[in-house]
């Protein structure tokens, strides 16, 4: 297994991107000014997205698996590489979820704690209704980790 940042054509990623983040022009709003991140293991399996979003915090703005590797730990790794890769850099990472108790789960399991909510984010932000798990996403809940 390897993981490696990605500095050019970040993009090629879009089709990976989209699982997590459903709408291209809301992944062009912070692909660009983050780094990317690839995890390879007999092929691309996952990647995230994670930007520097000042006052010592960085936050973790788009992490997707292909769905066929689901459930491997590879979204897992990521996080643990790149908790170790900040954490000389910022003092705690931040990323936003829909209010799907899985993917809050998934983030607890990882070492974030719930931190605040946005409200409305998804209705408000995004051109169309987005659904996880056959419910509707309102509300942007933000997790947090110290590094």
């Amino acid at each position: 297994m390897e993981i490696k940042i990605v500095k050019e054509d970040k993009k090629q990623f879009i089709d990976l991107l989209l699982l997590a983040d459903e709408q291209e022009s809301m992944i062009d709003k912070y692909l660009d000014r983050g780094e990317l991140f690839a995890l390879n293991d007999d092929g691309l399996k996952s990647i995230c997205v994670v930007t520097d979003e000042g006052s010592d915090k960085c936050e973790l703005k788009n992490i997707a698996t292909y769905e066929k590797w689901h459930g491997m730990g590879y979204g897992s790794k990521l996080i643990q590489y790149i908790s170790t890769f900040y954490k000389d850099k910022y003092k705690a990472m931040i990323v936003g979820t829909g209010d799907i108790p899985s993917i809050i789960q998934f983030y607890e399991k990882n070492g974030f704690g719930r931190s605040h909510r946005i409200r409305n984010f998804f209705t408000d932000n995004y051109d169309h209704l987005i659904f996880e798990d056959g419910v509707q996403l309102v509300d942007m809940v933000y997790l947090k980790k110290e590094l």
